[in-house]
């Protein structure tokens, strides 16, 4: 029994010591401290999946070798692109272009193993950089996209430049419409309209007007964001819900997290890119308010959000914190929204580093990817990970956002 307790009490010190050392640190080192975690966890290669044998290149591997990446920072996938930008914006605010770099690396990568990777597909289906082989959905386009026409301006090729049209042929020109011109997906039913492809589609189309200077963008951007809102806010929950059935004329799933994150990220990109005193604009930045809004009231004791914003009893959730918490201050800091908010951001980040964020830079509790569920228990049970790439880019870029608005409070 008192080896029992001696154990007990030496790892409460450990935790408490670990919590207290992310504690001590200032904002930007810890920011830093995750990049560069980031940076020194990024391996090239590949891993076969049956053997385990790592193949340093596409010239070593066994014609009849399946594989994956070695690094999950190496596959083309929209998460990687939230990343790619948070980087980038790193790299500006740090001046240190070992984060361009990482970005510049990155879709360097996935474009040079393209052509072999095509030539593996029918044998190996789902095998690495699939979703930049398959461009079908807005997940395959909208934040690698948006990525690269940021990168573009630091570093323009032809690969980008291709793929930035391809992009926007795609968005505007393929990818399913309601017929008031809606984005949605044909999976897993026909014309089903996601929460989440709000920011898929719109963190392009936002940029891709400034890029090309055509308004289309701009205004198909505001389009989707008007029109998700038509289709998915819950006025009594003051909430979005995660999807809306089509076939149905109903919505589904739930009030989730991460989903009502990427809605408020879409509305504020949108926000970043459109000119001054755009039509509309008014508009979108009240929609914004009223979801700042809304969310505020679910914010828990310790400044966090939950998997389900309006279940207490669901966890709480990195992603969809770390994305109020730089949606709210980023608002404040553009003038979008009233100073007085600003405690809400404060809060939140304040939660993160205490609860969220070891003194080894891992990052906990991101959910994993997750699906339309069609009851609650769906979103209860979706397992947590640490470090998953669906949350990595959005704390750096939160952590970054709340150094600038303590500059705008004039706070220590």
């Amino acid at each position: 029994m008192v080896k029992i307790i001696i154990n007990s009490s030496v790892m409460l010190i450990l935790f408490l010591s670990q919590s207290f050392y992310v504690q001590s640190q200032d904002d930007m080192s810890i920011v830093k401290g995750i990049a560069d975690k980031i940076l020194k966890e990024n391996e090239i290669g590949f891993i076969g999946k049956t053997t385990k044998t790592y193949y340093p290149s596409t010239e070593s591997i066994p014609a009849d070798e399946d594989v994956f990446c070695k690094s999950k920072y190496a596959d083309w996938h929209y998460s990687m692109g939230v990343l790619d930008m948070a980087m980038l914006n790193l790299s500006r605010m740090t001046n240190n272009h070992a984060y361009s770099q990482f970005v510049l690396n990155h879709i360097d990568y996935c474009f040079a193993n393209k052509p072999y990777f095509a030539n593996r597909k029918t044998k190996f289906p789902g095998g690495p950089f699939n979703s930049l082989l398959r461009s079908d959905e807005l997940d395959d386009f909208g934040a690698m996209g948006a990525a690269i026409i940021d990168v573009n301006k630091i570093s323009s090729k032809k690969e980008y430049t291709d793929f930035i049209q391809l992009a926007a042929s795609h968005i505007m020109k393929k990818q399913p419409r309601l017929t008031d011109g809606t984005l949605v997906r044909t999976w897993p039913y026909k014309f089903t309209l996601w929460a989440d492809d709000l920011y898929m589609g719109v963190s392009f189309l936002a940029r891709m007007g400034k890029y090309s200077q055509n308004n289309i963008y701009y205004d198909d951007a505001i389009k989707q964001v008007l029109n998700f809102n038509k289709y998915l806010w819950n006025p009594t929950k003051e909430l979005y819900c995660h999807a809306y059935y089509a076939d149905l004329d109903c919505v589904g799933g739930a009030h989730w997290g991460r989903c009502n994150g990427w809605v408020m990220l879409a509305t504020v990109h949108l926000l970043n890119s459109l000119p001054e005193n755009y039509p509309n604009q008014s508009k979108i930045i009240d929609l914004l308010k009223r979801h700042i809004t809304g969310v505020s009231h679910y914010q828990d004791s310790e400044g966090l959000w939950h998997q389900l914003l309006d279940k207490s009893d669901s966890y709480s959730e990195t992603s969809c914190s770390t994305i109020f918490v730089y949606s709210i201050a980023r608002a404040i800091n553009q003038g979008w929204l009233d100073k007085r908010y600003a405690s809400i951001a404060l809060k939140g980040w304040d939660g993160l580093r205490k609860q969220k964020i070891t003194s080894d830079f891992i990052i906990k509790d991101i959910c994993i990817g997750t699906g339309i569920g069609t009851d609650l228990t769906y979103y209860y049970l979706r397992p947590k990970k640490d470090n998953d790439i669906h949350g990595m880019g959005l704390i750096i870029d939160a952590g970054l956002e709340i150094i600038n608005l303590k500059k705008t409070l004039n706070l220590k």
